[in-house]
């Protein structure tokens, strides 16, 4: 039998099983925390002419529910997602490790739906921005009240910063077959958080969910309130003024105790939660990611 307490700041369920944490809802967001198996996400690259294995290891797991939470928890889709845990079903972390360099092509059918992700087609100042999720996959998506957006062929398995997560949050299914919908909406522009925007900025303002750290256009340092599966975002760029330009998934902390993300990156060329041409940690005030970051969402 699940026991219920609910907890403040921000306004949250959290759901015990015979004395021990399960899960963990947040009002008015898709997103959950839920318990399972332990288990480790590594990145192995070069940096100063040696390889460099950085990793995550700890038993939370990410998915979306049903819808926003209220008051009322579901309890047949949390017995349903604790069950995807210990069956390995993947989770919204576990999506975003399918995207990653030499990560092995997935197929549904014979559409490809996973495997290793360029960021975009080459340009004169380096890779391009505007790969979204359809582009990555060849697919003309149709979207309720918008335009339909064909996918153009330079950037066939691309995935720009903000198009990596509306893959992992919006097109991928985390619970297959479940019987409901388990997918954040997805709009090419804002919505009134009724979906998940094409842009990182538009996420950070109109996604659905709640803002936890507010942009206050200097980098987070307090980040208490940050959970494993929270979209970060970050004022990366030097060339546009202080606004919003990338957006990363938080995975947790590292064998070396910093908080560590996954991004799509151009100077990676595709996601990564490496230390390429910057440290991909939100807490070491002499990395670039940790200085340009600004806000936290959950979804």
């Amino acid at each position: 039998m699940f026991t219920f307490e609910h907890l403040a700041d921000p306004a949250r369920i959290a759901v015990s099983e015979q004395g021990s944490r399960v899960a963990t809802f947040t009002m008015g967001c898709y997103t959950v925390t839920l318990a399972g198996p332990l288990r480790t996400f590594r990145e192995t690259f070069r940096r100063n002419g040696a390889n460099v294995t950085v990793q995550v290891t700890h038993g939370t797991w990410v998915r979306a529910a049903p819808g926003p939470v209220d008051e009322t928890i579901d309890e047949r889709w949390l017995r349903l997602a604790l069950a995807a845990n210990q069956d390995g079903v993947p989770d919204a972390l576990a999506l975003a490790m399918q995207y990653v360099k030499g990560a092995p092509p997935l197929l549904e059918g014979d559409l490809q739906i996973g495997g290793d992700a360029s960021y975009g087609p080459p340009g004169p100042d380096g890779r391009r921005e505007g790969s979204d999720f359809n582009d990555y996959l060849g697919l003309r998506w149709l979207y309720p009240t918008e335009s339909p957006d064909p996918p153009q062929p330079a950037r066939f398995r691309c995935l720009d910063c903000s198009g990596y997560m509306r893959m992992v949050w919006g097109y991928r299914h985390h619970l297959p077959d479940a019987g409901y919908p388990d997918t954040v909406p997805l709009s090419r522009g804002p919505r009134g958080r009724g979906a998940l925007p094409r842009r990182a900025v538009q996420m950070y303002a109109d996604a659905p969910g709640l803002v936890l750290v507010h942009d206050s256009g200097e980098p987070v340092t307090d980040l208490t309130a940050l959970d494993v599966g929270d979209l970060v975002f970050f004022d990366a760029s030097d060339d546009d003024g202080d606004a919003i330009d990338h957006v990363g998934m938080y995975l947790g902390i590292d064998a070396n105790g910093r908080r560590r993300f996954i991004s799509s990156r151009k100077t990676v060329d595709g996601p990564t939660l490496g230390d390429v041409a910057g440290a991909s940690v939100l807490d070491d005030a002499a990395e670039h990611y940790s200085r340009a970051f600004r806000a936290v969402r959950r979804l």
